[in-house]
């Protein structure tokens, strides 16, 4: 066996390397994007069907209507950002 300091999977280890500027780009989109997302649910809940409405501490149709709002909300984060930088 060889002694020292070598990583055991060093291709492994070079490909999951992320800087922590791009770690913190990604984690304020996502929060960006859950803010928005949720705001977007909430002003539009009054003209959402009934079924739609989420219960609280509950999986039910209004959690997953909220979270396309949050996904719809992350792809235009995206796609603003990739139109930007094509320019």
């Amino acid at each position: 066996m060889e002694s020292g300091c070598r990583p055991r999977f060093p291709l492994l280890r070079e490909s999951l390397a992320v800087s922590k500027r791009s770690v913190i780009a990604n984690y304020v989109q996502s929060l960006l994007a859950v803010l928005l997302g949720n705001a977007a649910y909430y002003i539009l809940l009054p003209s959402l069907p009934q079924a739609a409405h989420h219960k609280l501490f509950q999986i039910d149709l209004g959690l997953l209507v909220d979270f396309w709002f949050c996904l719809v909300a992350y792809g235009l984060i995206r796609t603003a950002q990739w139109w930007r930088r094509r320019q």
